[in-house]
């Protein structure tokens, strides 16, 4: 078996899923993305074993483009999550019904097939390819399924398409540029390119913008706490949890190893600007009366801080990014859910309205506040490992950018407890609050679970991620 069963298993899922109607939509997504996720655990095992998963194929003669598919410990921990967090999304949406059931279902498959194609591609134009694809079903899901007002969330979600593939072209041009270099597009010709630093500086920033727009980082962000406001909390969970990570994840792989140069000399600056993503979303969300905006801005406050550690260029830095990229993940999932759980009782996200749930949902009040705690990085939980190995490397650099980021501590644990206060305790709400289904409960104790386990026993991801991370710095500093 290698990494291409993946794909084919979700890209087949998601046309099987369109053609099976709405009523059986749902589940037949939900198995095809657990049949994804057995797969990916099955591919761990093989690599694990020390068995060559990659795949490299010829596919285009002229110009010269691979079909190539490069499964190490990096790329094999993001396909993890990819293939952890879709069926607990999808099984998560069970509470509520959509219409064309089959497209929505269908477009998050594929979402999900092209989000696995970007953190496998070793070939730069194969990966614009999955790149770009990944746009496309969030747009439409977005677009056709989200809330609010109609002219409101287009207006969102054009802007949100535009300013990515906006973005998205800079680094194409880049990509162009290389293969005139290189001849290849394959990423291991690329990584051998002698570019000037005049050369890597406009390469490093056509780069910098497709992901600063995607993470995002300041000031790229103007699009985000709409967009993740106006979808629907599905397309906001794959989102946050999965599709950011694809820039986070793009940093690591393409940008700084393909131009080292800049990525030394300018440093400094790019630290400052996710520090910076860390205090103005921090602060922002303490303004927030609207409970999905203000887990919004607590992301960017979040991503800032990963994408700071990701230029530190030290492997503390790329480690604590990727541990932190993954516990991001799943604790952010988690807390859009709570969200849309006390929607789905109360039809209303404004903060304010809220009150009282923890006398009417003791289960729900537990699991919620662990998430928030989860969320604040408390030790013992998964944020806290990749936030203090972070920090730790940031200390590195300079111990003014580790005093600055680590404010996301103190600042995320003042509004996440506010929130919390405001929405569990207090004074009862004139709905009733039904504790979580079963369909509910599972889905928070599988992301608690992770959150908790990988909390207290981080070894088998440092060890997966490790050596990859390693190679990625010994190409860094050959230059």
């Amino acid at each position: 078996m290698n990494v291409s069963t993946i794909l084919i298993i979700l890209l087949i899922g998601a046309f099987v899923t369109y053609f099976s109607g709405d009523k059986l939509a749902s589940k037949v997504a939900l198995l095809f993305s657990l049949a994804a996720l057995v797969c990916s655990i099955v591919l761990l095992n093989n690599y694990s074993a020390g068995e060559n998963i990659s795949v490299i194929n010829s596919w285009i003669t002229q110009p010269k483009i691979s079909f190539a598919l490069n499964a190490d410990g990096l790329g094999l921990a993001m396909v993890l999550l990819t293939a952890a967090l879709t069926p607990i999304i999808i099984f998560s949406s069970f509470g509520n019904e959509y219409k064309n059931a089959k497209a929505f279902y269908g477009l998050i498959l594929f979402m999900a097939f092209a989000m696995t194609g970007t953190f496998l591609a070793a070939d730069g134009l194969l990966y614009y390819i999955f790149w770009e694809l990944a746009l496309i079903p969030i747009y439409f899901i977005a677009l056709i399924w989200g809330n609010g007002d109609a002219e409101e969330r287009r207006k969102a979600v054009v802007k949100f398409f535009i300013y990515t593939l906006a973005g998205s072209l800079f680094m194409l041009t880049a990509f162009i540029y290389l293969y005139t270099k290189a001849g290849s597009f394959l990423i291991e010709d690329l990584y051998k390119l002698d570019l000037s630093a005049c050369e890597q500086l406009w390469i490093f920033l056509a780069f910098f913008l497709a992901y600063a727009i995607k993470i995002p980082i300041i000031p790229f962000h103007t699009w985000q706490a709409n967009v993740y406001q106006k979808a629907p909390t599905v397309g906001t969970m794959l989102l946050s949890g999965i599709m950011l990570k694809m820039g986070l994840y793009s940093v690591l792989r393409w940008q700084l190893p393909i131009a080292p140069l800049a990525a030394k000399e300018y440093m400094n600056i790019f630290i400052a600007l996710g520090i910076a993503g860390v205090i103005y979303g921090s602060i922002v969300a303490l303004r927030q009366k609207d409970l999905k905006k203000l887990l919004a801005y607590s992301s960017l406050a979040h991503v800032g801080l990963i994408a700071a550690g990701s230029y530190t260029l030290t492997l503390d830095g790329l480690r604590g990014a990727v541990m932190q990229m993954i516990a991001h993940g799943f604790v952010v999932v988690g807390l859009f859910f709570a969200a849309e759980v006390i929607y789905r009782r109360f039809e209303t996200r404004e903060i304010e309205a809220m009150g009282g749930i923890r006398t009417q949902s003791p289960k729900f009040t537990s699991m919620f506040l662990i998430l928030v705690l989860a969320s604040v990085a408390l030790p013992s939980t998964f944020n806290f490992v990749g936030e203090f190995t972070v920090l730790y490397s940031l200390s590195q650099v300079n111990i003014w950018f580790a005093i600055l980021g680590g404010t996301t501590i103190i600042l995320g644990a003042y509004y996440m407890l506010r929130m919390f206060q405001h929405v569990m305790l207090g004074e009862t709400n004139s709905k009733t609050f039904a504790d979580v289904s079963l369909n509910e409960g599972i889905s928070f104790v599988a992301i608690i679970a992770v959150l908790l386990f990988f909390g207290f026993y981080p070894k088998p991801i440092t060890d997966l991620i490790t050596p990859s991370l390693e190679t990625i710095l010994q190409v860094i500093n050959k230059n």
